[in-house]
């Protein structure tokens, strides 16, 4: 969520390093946010040479943290589900931050339909089907899409009157490195993949876009915003990070 002001190449590796200035830190911090991505929150009162002079003096324990972020990215890889669905009644898809069976279901019907539930996906689908998997999988992320568009919907018109704001859309795409994102004008744009993430979560990515029309920043004041919006959003902050990236892995364009 951060924006990079600089780049700072580590001694082992180059690395997106986003710089913040915060008048109610203390001490300078150094967060890692991903196996890419590391943020240094400067003190106002602190140079930023003083902060990079400090960054570069931990960077022994930012390899640490980087290398057990790229472990746990390793060990999901292993255990995690083809990325191609195998259309043969044995898939399992996340929905809603839980588990479902995707079932398919003969049917005598012209085209397939499809079927959200709770507990589970049904296809509904005629036998010439089942060997073209490219048209199974757009019917599937369609359903997906307008599933993620109502619930976004939803939780957009909620969350702007709690806040007070306006907004415009949304718009439901297939983002590759943010979950969503807020135009100057109030265009909110949102990954569709969010109906697969906890339902609080996807609420923190709307949350998060919704405070972006009172602060088109990530200052000190906007976090405040989110925190008062949405007091345990750092916890749905820490689940996309350690979770995200797999639901990448379903659907792949």
């Amino acid at each position: 969520m951060f924006t990079p002001d600089d780049q700072l190449d580590l001694l082992f590796d180059t690395y997106k390093v986003s710089e913040r200035i915060s008048a109610k830190s203390r001490s300078i911090r150094i967060e890692v946010l991903s196996a890419s991505e590391v943020a240094l929150v400067i003190p106002r009162f602190v140079s930023r040479q003083v902060a990079r002079d400090f960054l570069r003096s931990r960077d022994g324990w930012i390899r640490q943290k980087i290398a057990e972020f790229k472990l746990r990215e390793a060990r999901d890889e292993a255990a995690g589900p083809s990325p191609q669905l195998r259309w043969d009644g044995s898939d399992r898809l996340p929905l809603r931050g839980g588990s479902v069976p995707l079932k398919l279901v003969p049917a005598a019907l012209r085209a397939p339909t499809l079927r959200l539930d709770a507990d589970a996906v049904t296809v509904f689908c005629p036998g010439a089907w089942l060997s073209q998997p490219q048209r199974l999988e757009k019917l599937l992320q369609d359903a997906l899409r307008k599933e993620a568009h109502q619930d976004a919907r939803r939780l957009l018109v909620q969350e702007a009157v709690r806040l007070g704001v306006s907004f415009e859309g949304p718009r439901i795409a297939d983002q590759k490195t943010l979950w969503g994102s807020c135009t100057p004008a109030g265009l909110i744009s949102l990954s569709w993949r969010l109906i697969l993430t906890p339902p609080e979560t996807f609420r923190y990515v709307v949350v998060h876009e919704l405070c972006h029309r009172v602060h088109l920043d990530h200052s000190d004041a906007f976090w405040a915003l989110v925190q008062r919006q949405m007091p345990d959003y750092e916890a749905h902050r820490r689940w996309l990070r350690e979770h995200g990236q797999r639901l990448h892995w379903y659907l792949r364009s």
